[in-house]
């Protein structure tokens, strides 16, 4: 399989005491690269305007690439740009795209994309927790425009809601968006109430909630869902911040459980979309749960 990176992406600095901090992809590369010596890792190239501007709008993408930064700017009390941000929120949107390109080419059936800043809180118009562009969502808009595909699905195991993406796939019968979440937590969205065109599927998980209720969760209610989608491609918002570690919530989840659920996500690729699966990082803050956590994900993709 493929793994896309980019040294720009340690680049984005939000400061010495934010979560998310270059330390996290360092963790992710340093583990892959330890625990597996058949991946082919390959370099994150920039997206390009266009590719920006099926997803967001004009406004949004000239505020985080033409404005000049010097320390840090406030985007949100959460969301921090440095002057090494642009390039790194380039690159982290270019890398789902040319791991789309890779696996409808047939170089790989999986890719992951060890990026930052992560995505999918940021909509249209607003960079948000923690967030500039919404990698994801460039990704499926890029297969969806550019390799013609009818049915995309997105997958969002991260503990927060994917708002972003929710909101601009949310009249796209095309793409379809899967996720569970902490309830009672950032964005305070994704109720099960919201459901787009029929496209959106949300389950909220109360906190405490451990591997039990969340592997019963997918395969009960989330997976059959997908199953009946018949994806051509399967995109994956993997984010490890449910790990019973990790401080910005409440689950209780353990890097076994999101193996166990990347396995079943490759099953149903390899039935429905010849085994095409592209995942992008989105959160993890604690640094152990976060080197183990995606282990297990990537070993699952192999």
């Amino acid at each position: 399989m493929l793994v896309f990176t980019h040294p720009a992406c340690l680049g984005h600095d939000p400061g010495p005491d934010h979560p998310e901090s270059p330390a996290r992809l360092d963790v992710v590369v340093s583990a892959l690269r330890e625990a597996f010596d058949d991946l082919e890792w390959r370099e994150a190239p920039p997206a390009k305007l266009g590719d920006l501007c099926r997803v967001h709008e004009r406004e949004l993408i000239d505020s985080v690439l033409e404005q000049p930064v010097e320390g840090h700017r406030m985007l949100d009390v959460d969301t921090v740009m440095s002057a090494g941000s642009a390039a790194a929120a380039l690159r982290a949107a270019g890398a789902g795209i040319a791991a789309v390109d890779a696996v409808m080419a047939g170089h790989a059936q999986t890719a992951f994309c060890a990026v930052r800043p992560p995505g999918h809180h940021a909509t249209a118009q607003t960079a948000m927790g923690f967030c500039l562009f919404n990698n994801i969502a460039v990704a499926a808009a890029h297969a969806r425009d550019k390799h013609g595909l009818e049915r995309v699905a997105i997958v969002d195991f991260d503990v927060h809601h994917g708002n972003g993406t929710q909101a601009i796939f949310e009249r796209d019968p095309a793409v379809q968006y899967l996720s569970t979440h902490e309830s009672g937590i950032y964005p305070h969205s994704g109720s099960v109430y919201e459901r787009g065109v029929g496209n959106i599927h949300n389950a909220l998980l109360p906190p405490g909630s451990g591997g039990f209720r969340f592997r019963n969760t997918w395969a009960d209610q989330m997976l059959p869902l997908l199953e009946a989608f018949r994806p051509q491609l399967v995109l994956v918002s993997a984010g490890f911040d449910a790990h019973m570690r990790d401080p910005q919530a409440d689950l209780m989840l353990e890097a076994e459980d999101f193996g166990w659920l990347t396995a079943e996500l490759r099953k149903l690729a390899v039935r429905h979309a010849q085994g095409r699966i592209v995942s992008m990082l989105e959160g993890g803050y604690d640094l152990q749960a976060l080197r183990e956590s995606s282990v297990a994900h990537v070993a699952a993709l192999r």
